[in-house]
């Protein structure tokens, strides 16, 4: 029987542009590209050289520290080019798919039920797809040999224009119960979801919760603080969705499959639906959704809040399902916030007329309205928005100040960057929140490590 949990807190933000539900398109790139940064502790080490030939789920990196774990090719092809940043920093391994899609020997099918929990770990990164599993605190890759108190994964996105995962993968249940099998023998499996009409309510062999709030009532960070929140020493390990129905299809069939339906949306995009495509697909493969030309555009890979900014010459996240276009906030507005009725803009806080019309939808971009300055509201303020029982002004303060103690104390376990979003999103201040928490967990990993 699923536990409902009500969030009174959080905010929806009424952006235009939501895709429609709708396949529009299926996308096989000519370049993939393989990029390590989206696994956050992940230490690369090239396994592969310009000119190799490489099946779909052949080794192209692994990780320093530890050996197995594996970031795998999601194409056949051969890798044309080792693209390096500064100071020669890997930033992508580029891969000429050939189209045929040919797999390369993995650990091959496996029923979960017959496995212990070794075996699981075994499998999962023998396939590639451990990477996917993200270990908190910190955010930061799953270490294999640590046993989590728990798995949690949330079924749905409450972000402004996220994937609506019951078109995206609806359809794929057989294969998330057995990724839920699976990491089940490992540790007890909660799975989130938006209601009890939900496809996935019918899904076994892990604990339901129902949320029913604003955003980020979809975020796994506010579910596991719902549930269990995480102290010092806890160690909790999440996964996107369809990372899990890619490692249920992996036991299912011994497949490295990590296509995904992905959500083109934003105000600025035209005709907004869903495309077909792998992570690592150049985002110029989508310019039908803004015209082919990306000048005074943002394209993001991922949601609006804590999505990165791509660009058309950018790729698709590793672990996003969504891409969001939306207008540079570049032009001049005549008197700014001082002209007295405002019916094109949405304000949090009844500063405008906007509140009168609760249905609209707004066409949004980038403007700040404002730059950054010191932090003039209390934590009540940010607090209406965010459904942990933390101290978000506390914790900000004592990220900015390096205070390891106080960092501790005022919730650093508890959050990654995304969880705090919102926050960054209302504050009148316009400070950048989500990196002052991304710097302060940098700062506990290197001094805790």
């Amino acid at each position: 029987m699923s536990k409902t949990i009500v969030l009174k807190k959080g905010l929806d933000i009424p952006v235009a542009g939501a895709a429609e539900l709708r396949l529009s398109k299926t996308v096989s790139p000519d370049i993939v590209a393989v990029q390590p940064g989206g696994f956050k502790g992940f230490s690369p080490r090239l396994l592969v050289k310009e000119g190799d030939r490489v099946l779909c789920g052949s080794p192209v990196l692994a990780d320093k520290a530890n050996p197995a774990i594996l970031v795998v090719s999601p194409v056949s092809g051969t890798v044309k080019e080792i693209v390096r940043g500064e100071k020669r920093k890997l930033l992508a391994v580029l891969v000429q798919a050939d189209g045929k899609r040919e797999q390369a020997k993995g650990p091959g099918a496996q029923k979960p039920a017959e496995l212990d929990a070794a075996q699981v770990k075994e499998h999962i990164l023998a396939s590639g797809l451990w990477p996917f599993i993200v270990q908190r605190p910190y955010g930061i890759l799953a270490d294999p040999a640590v046993t989590p108190k728990a798995v949690f994964v949330s079924t749905f996105s409450s972000a402004p224009l996220a994937a609506d995962t019951e078109f995206t993968l609806g359809d794929r249940c057989g294969d998330i119960q057995a990724g839920i099998d699976a990491l089940a023998k490992i540790a007890p499996v909660h799975i989130g979801l938006k209601s009890d009409e939900s496809a996935f309510a019918k899904l076994q062999n892990a604990e339901k919760h129902i949320f029913k709030g604003k955003h980020p009532a979809g975020n796994v960070g506010v579910q596991i603080a719902a549930v269990s929140p995480i102290l010092k020493g806890d160690t909790v390990w999440t996964l996107p969705l369809f990372a899990l129905a890619a490692i249920g299809k992996s036991f299912l069939k011994g497949e490295y499959d990590v296509r995904r339906k992905v959500a083109v949306a934003g105000p600025a995009a035209i005709e907004p639906a869903y495309v077909e495509m792998l992570p690592g697909t150049p985002l110029s493969a989508l310019a039908a959704f803004y015209g082919g030309n990306a000048e005074g555009l943002r394209i993001v890979s991922g949601d609006l809040l804590s999505g990165v900014t791509a660009g058309a010459e950018g790729y698709l996240g590793t672990a996003h399902d969504t891409v969001s276009i939306i207008k540079e906030g570049t032009e001049p507005e005549l008197f700014g916030w001082a002209k007295p009725i405002r019916w094109g803009q949405f304000s949090t806080d009844h500063g405008y007329f906007s509140w009168l019309t609760p249905w609209r939808k707004y066409d949004m971009d980038t403007n700040l309205h404002g730059g950054p300055r010191a932090f003039v509201m209390n934590d009540a303020y940010y607090a209406k928005v965010l459904p942990m029982d933390i101290y978000p002004i506390y914790l900000l303060k004592a990220c900015l100040a390096g205070d390891i103690e106080k960092m501790e104390k005022f919730g650093i376990y508890e959050v990654l960057p995304e969880d705090l979003a919102l926050c960054e999103y209302i504050d009148p201040s316009k400070n950048y929140i989500q990196e002052i928490i991304a710097k302060g967990i940098d700062l506990m990993l290197k001094e805790m490590a």
